[in-house]
Parts: structure tokens; C-alpha cells; sequence
């Protein structure tokens, strides 16, 4: 639980961000009777419950465990694990991650010695696709063959590999290397060296993609006939009453929704495919953080405009929180009013909502 403006502020993670049926009831019954009846998006396929009441902790936690959605309370902290969105559904990708996804997560929670990594720490698993990967985890697991991982540090290929069934090892092997040597280092690419890891290294290095390849939106062909719908979650807040008719769902790290396993293609209120929606995404902003300068979600969805280009952040304070891994266009709210900003350089300072909303388009075509 975090303090926040609005409330208690808790965390649920979802490796491969997959929700079964139940989880997504325990879910939307838990927000809806302790919190304030929405589930936030995150930027690493998690889901959060804002306004909690003090003292929920221990009814969240066991209403999360009964659903199978805490499995440790010791080691939630540190289950991160990023999946390929779409893996053994619409045919594409080498290989299916799911119970690589599934034996990483049993094998984090089953080692004590894991539950002292930073909650920074981020695992991936790509079925060689490049969406998970290309989201700069500190561990990552890249498929180059059907039969082979590449084992992928800070977005870079340490030159080992690893069969299916030994690559979750070798992921949890990476991460205890890293608990070895780090001293105040929350990750992997901060350590300015690499991890002493024992093996055979390839001569060939991978080139591990920088830009991830996002799932398309609207209604995706699985190869076993049925069909999955993908949409956007407007600025990452989710009534989860709008997916009644999911039977699972799948989280995805740019604040979106898989529905897949669909025989029929009902309504999904909230979500949408829209292309003024795409790449958008924001903080929670006020009255929720009291650090925010402004109702950043409300300035968003005002100045949102269709067009592609780099996702544009919006934020409404200089710690952006939530911000893309990937290069991005970046609305920093400031007490003199947004900034327009790219790797870091201020490219506008506009004087007003529409000039700020013009200036972000600009900049994200500009690349």
C-alpha cells in the first residue's frame, strides 16, 4: 500500500499481464467495495486500486489470495515479468512464452534470496516478436529460434542461450548475479559493468529491438479460429464492469486490453481503437497525487489528436511517473505550464492547452 491524495494505493502485479475470469471478478469487486471503482493501467501490465480506505491491507490481501492473484505476499513486490502480449494466440511470434512466464514467476516466489530485488527490477519474456523485449527490462529472454532464448541484459544480448524448459533458470540465474554484486543500484543498466555469468557464449550477437512492436487494435484471427479484440483503456482507467463479457483478459504495458478466445465479438464499453487514443497516455495527476500541478488526465483527453509518430506522456510533475520505456514525446505540467519535450531537450513551452496539444503533435512526427 502507497499514500496517495485520493487514498491507499495498491499495487496488484499480473505476469504476461494475463487475468483469468475469476481474478478480473475479485478485481472489480475489490476496487468497486474498498476503492473507488476503477483499475488503473500500468506501464508494466499491472493493474492498481486507488482510494483505499486505511486498514484494507488485510481485506485486499485475502480477497487477492483467494483469487490466486497474490500467490506470495513476499516476493509481490518483485513480480514484474513482462510477456508477449499475443504468444501462442494469433500464430505469430517462434514460440508460445506462456509457461516460460509461468516457471519464471513459480521459480522468483519459490527462492527467498529473490525477494531483496529492487521493485524497479523488471523481467521479460518475447516470443521473438519484439514487443516485451524492446521494454528495456533488466532480464530479459528474447526466442530467436522455437528451441532457444537468447538471454537479453538491459536491452543488450549477453551472447547466452537457453532451451525452453532451462530459460527461466537462466533468467533467475541473471538475477541472482545482479543481488551479488549491486550495492545501491535499483537496475540492471545502472551497474556500468556486466553480470558475472558463467557459459557458453554465441560468437553472433542478436540485435534486440529498440522500438517495440505494439499488438494491433480491433479484432485480431487466432490460428484456432476464435478471435481476440484489442483495445486502449483511455489514459489507463478501467471500469472493469465494461469487461463482463471477457472471459479472460490479457494487460497490456501500453495501457490496453486483449480480450481473446472470443467466438462471437460483443461491446466492450471503455475501450477503444480509436486513432486519437493511440500512443496517449498519462499520470494519474490530480486529486489523486498531490504532487501533480494540474488535472493532467483532463488536459489530456482535451488536447488529444489523431496521428502517428512517438507516443506522447503526459505528466504532471518532473518525476513523470509512468512514463514510457521506449522514446517518447514527453507533456511535463511545470509551474510556469506544460512542457513540450524530447530525450530529455524542452522543444516548446506553449502558452495554452491548444498550442500545448499542437506542439505535442509536431514533435511526435518530427522523429
Amino acid at each position: 500500500m502507497h499514500a496517495a491524495a485520493d487514498g491507499g494505493l495498491a499495487r496488484v502485479r499480473l505476469p504476461g499481464g494475463a487475468v483469468t475470469r475469476r481474478g478480473l471478478d475479485a478485481l472489480a469487486v475489490a476496487s468497486r467495495e474498498l476503492g473507488d471503482g476503477f483499475l488503473e493501467l500500468t506501464s508494466r501490465a499491472n493493474v492498481q486500486i486507488r482510494g483505499l480506505a486505511d486498514g484494507a491491507e488485510e481485506e485486499l490481501s485475502a480477497r487477492l489470495s483467494d483469487a490466486g492473484l497474490l500467490p506470495s505476499a513476499t516476493h509481490e513486490r518483485v513480480r514484474n515479468i513482462l510477456g508477449s502480449v499475443l504468444t501462442g494466440r494469433d500464430g505469430g511470434g517462434l514460440v508460445d512464452v506462456r509457461p516460460v512466464v509461468a516457471a519464471l514467476d513459480a521459480g522468483l516466489c519459490a527462492d527467498p534470496g529473490l525477494a531483496e530485488l529492487p521493485g524497479r527490477f523488471l523481467f521479460a519474456v518475447d516470443d521473438g516478436r519484439g514487443d516485451a523485449i524492446a521494454l528495456r527490462a533488466d532480464v530479459g529472454l528474447y526466442a530467436v529460434a522455437p528451441d532457444v532464448f537468447a538471454l537479453v541484459l538491459a536491452g543488450k544480448d549477453s551472447g547466452l542461450r537457453a532451451a525452453p524448459e532451462d530459460a527461466a533458470g537462466l533468467a533467475l540465474d541473471a538475477a541472482r548475479a545482479f543481488l551479488r554484486v549491486r550495492t545501491s543500484e535499483w537496475r540492471v543498466a545502472e551497474l556500468g559493468r556486466e553480470l558475472p555469468l558463467s557459459g557458453e557464449r554465441e560468437a553472433e550477437p542478436v540485435a534486440v529491438p529498440a522500438v517495440p512492436r505494439r499488438p494491433p487494435l480491433g479484432e485480431i484471427p487466432q490460428r484456432d479460429g476464435r478471435t481476440a479484440f484489442s483495445g486502449l483503456v483511455p489514459l489507463g482507467r478501467l471500469d472493469p464492469a465494461g469487461l463482463s463479457a471477457a472471459g479472460e483478459i490479457i494487460v497490456t504495458p501500453w495501457r490496453g486490453v486483449v480480450v481473446p478466445g472470443l467466438t462471437d465479438m460483443p461491446h466492450f464499453p471503455g475501450l477503444v481503437t480509436g486513432p486519437d487514443w493511440a500512443g496517449l497516455t498519462s499520470c494519474a495527476g490530480r486529486p489523486g497525487c498531490a504532487k501533480s500541478l494540474t488535472d493532467v488526465r483532463a488536459d489530456a483527453a482535451r488536447a488529444r489528436r489523431a496521428g502517428g509518430g512517438l507516443p506522447v506522456h503526459w505528466s504532471g510533475c518532473e518525476r513523470q511517473c509512468g512514463r514510457p520505456a521506449d522514446r517518447h514525446v514527453a507533456v511535463v505540467a511545470t509551474p510556469g505550464g506544460y512542457e513540450v519535450r524530447l530525450g530529455g531537450e524542452v522543444r516548446a513551452r506553449p502558452g495554452d492547452l491548444t498550442a500545448t496539444a499542437a506542439a505535442a503533435a509536431t514533435t511526435r512526427r518530427s522523429e
